[in-house]
């Protein structure tokens, strides 16, 4: 199926008598985000309608959560991919949309309160009849999401979904939206259950402590995250000079060509997808580089799953998770984010606004300006982890144009990392105490 064609399937109505409708699969992808499909049923004779949407892609390996600050009329407009195990809450309101009570969406905020709405009213006139007591106390919670649409008062909308296949769009990308706060975490056993991978999970062996895999390629069968074929990833464990052990993991497809790096198994690896092979640092590792030559762009760089990039010239910050882990070059770094900036379809299809698709298009022109060497800027990295890494090319010497610096992790970063609860010292005590 065409990313942007749509398919017609004639479908049964939802009335009892044997009228036919129409079903219009769209399979789209959101920007900064992932592919979706898109489901729209209309029927002729009665005018019934629905929408709903389906993840494309499989179960991400974190949950996420959006927390977001509503405090205009705006906010009330962005764009949500709202998943059907997705939990929404407002807190302010004590209220909740606990997952599998509703079909997927993409819809706004705003739709979502109108959904909400419309399923608090659809048995009013029968709780009227019954117990006017609890109807009288609906209509009065109904006015007051009602009331939120008008945005009055600020108030935090919360998606919680542990597939992590939920959105909530960032009208400022690629620049960071201070209103909108995303959280990845490990999903618990409960959530793992509930989307069916207890079983999967609990058939899982470890791997034997004792191999040595330094000097071995390991493949394994995946699927291709360009079209789901089956595909051979390949995985090394390699020592990078001046820093650490990291897994560089390699994917081609033969169906559709997509691969994750750019040349054969590991004559080269940049382009590859990158997870530390070592533990989380004791301190957080920020790295400043001053772009002052086209030779720059030829610098190793090693970008984990927890690392923020941040160019201060431009007023643009890619967040942690984004693009994934990354072993590769300034360029071909630069060049994923420009990528990025360019497949987004709200600036390039008709429901762009003229004022979003020009703020884009100057951003890729500065960002290319910057690739060409045109024009100086400050390249930062920031990782919470430790485990991100550019290169040195005075090494062993210092680097006047790098500049590395290590911090303390604030008790968020930690909560993040999911460091807060961990306990490596004293456990055993502890555990014999409690028996």
């Amino acid at each position: 199926m065409s990313a942007l064609g749509a398919v017609e399937a004639a479908a049964a109505g939802p009335l009892p008598f044997p009228l036919q409708g129409v079903t219009r699969l769209l399979l789209t992808r959101v920007p900064f985000f992932k592919e979706i499909i898109v489901s729209s049923f209309a029927c002729g004779s009665c005018s019934w309608s629905n929408t709903e949407i389906q993840a494309a892609g499989r179960i991400q390996e974190q949950g996420v959560r959006y927390t977001l600050a509503v405090t205009s009329r705006q906010d009330m407009n962005r764009e949500v991919v709202k998943t059907d195990c997705a939990t929404t809450r407002i807190p302010e309101l004590d209220f909740e949309i606990p997952a599998f009570t509703q079909k997927g969406v993409l819809t706004t905020i705003e739709g979502i309160i109108d959904r909400a709405v419309a399923g608090l009213e659809q048995d009013q006139p029968v709780r009227r009849a019954t117990d006017e007591e609890v109807a009288s106390k609906i209509d009065e919670f109904i006015g007051k999401l009602k009331q939120l649409k008008e945005v009055h008062s600020s108030f935090t909308f919360i998606i919680d979904d542990p597939s992590g296949n939920s959105f909530v769009e960032n009208p400022h990308a690629p620049q960071k939206d201070e209103a909108l706060v995303v959280a990845h975490y490990k999903r618990t056993p409960q959530q793992a259950a509930m989307l069916g991978l207890g079983a999967e999970e609990a058939n899982e062996t470890p791997a034997d402590p004792v191999e040595d895999l330094r000097n071995e390629v390991l493949q394994f069968n995946t699927n291709c995250p360009e079209c789901n074929a089956p595909a051979n990833t390949n995985m090394k464990l390699v020592q990078i000079p001046h820093f650490k052990e990291v897994i560089i993991m390699a994917t081609n497809c033969d169906s559709c060509g997509h691969r994750t790096n750019e040349r054969p198994l590991y004559c080269e690896v940049r382009g590859a997808g990158v997870k530390s092979g070592g533990a989380i640092e004791p301190q957080g590792t920020r790295i400043t580089l001053r772009i002052t030559d086209p030779s720059d762009m030829t610098r190793d760089v090693l970008k984990s799953e927890t690392c923020s990039v941040e160019i201060p010239e431009l007023e643009f910050e890619l967040g942690m998770g984004a693009l994934g882990g990354k072993f590769t070059t300034l360029e071909g770094l630069l060049k994923d984010i420009k990528d990025l900036v360019e497949r987004n379809p709200f600036s390039l299809g008709d429901s762009s606004a003229p004022s979003k698709m020009e703020k884009l298009q100057e951003f890729s022109r500065k960002l290319l300006d910057i690739i060409e060497g045109k024009t100086k800027a400050h390249f930062v990295m920031d990782d919470p982890a430790g485990n991100s890494y550019l290169q040195n090319v005075y090494a062993p010497e210092d680097d006047p144009e790098l500049k590395v610096e290590h911090y303390e992790r604030t008790f968020e970063q930690n909560e993040e990392l999911g460091l807060n609860d961990m306990k490596t010292e004293g456990y055993e005590t502890a555990a014999t105490s409690e028996r």
